[in-house]
């Protein structure tokens, strides 16, 4: 298994925390833009990434580089006029934050000359390059269509009402079911060429 050096830990860390960050708090706002005011009323519409944080999924996500998760926003679909439809722009959000801020940081990684030769302009272009390459890992894994995943969500929403109820019956078991995909390689196949793909269009190669 790779395990981050302290260098490693140090680069990787602030684009981390901004995509777990940017990630939860899409779901909480948006929510919040619905109708819902639980996520709110639990602090969790905020910037402060200590309120999002899990710890296994941000331990899996500093392994990797690019599968992990945080602490599920609260959602409370009763608030919401139209639950399935509301759930599903709820889910939606989350990884739609996430490609959002990578496509924004391959704005600003273009924007630094390449060619610098001050350690601190190399350091930040590979801390941009690494934010993209994380933010479209976080994004894409999340739109798996495994519970308790975004994509179950999204999933949910565009199924007849009968099969919808009875694939989320079972949510409890897609925890188990997604740890194994990760540990059988299963999402590695899937993931990582999508990632790559992305990081490369956006990126054309780096650093």
């Amino acid at each position: 298994m790779w395990l981050p050096d302290l260098r490693t830990l140090i680069i990787i860390t602030p684009p981390l925390l901004l995509a777990i960050t940017f990630h939860e708090l899409a779901h909480g706002w948006m929510a919040w833009r619905l109708g819902d005011p639980t996520a709110k009323a639990a602090g969790r519409l905020t910037l402060n990434p200590l309120k999002h944080l899990d710890p296994v999924g941000t331990l899996v996500l500093v392994l990797t580089q690019a599968i992990g998760w945080a602490r599920p926003v609260p959602v409370n679909p009763g608030y919401f006029r139209h639950p399935r439809r509301d759930m599903m722009w709820v889910g939606l959000a989350g990884p739609g934050a996430n490609f959002l801020m990578a496509v924004l940081l391959a704005f600003v990684y273009h924007a630094l000359s390449p060619g610098a030769h001050i350690l601190a302009v190399k350091l930040l272009r590979l801390m941009l390059a690494l934010g993209v390459q994380i933010n479209l890992g976080l994004g894409i894994f999340n739109l798996l269509p495994v519970p308790p995943l975004d994509g179950s969500r999204v999933l949910a929403g565009v199924l007849p009402s009968s099969v919808a109820y009875a694939f989320m019956r079972y949510e409890f078991m897609g925890f188990i079911f997604l740890i194994l995909l990760i540990f059988t390689g299963v999402v590695d196949k899937i993931i990582f060429p999508l990632i790559f793909g992305f990081s490369h269009l956006l990126l054309g190669g780096w650093p």
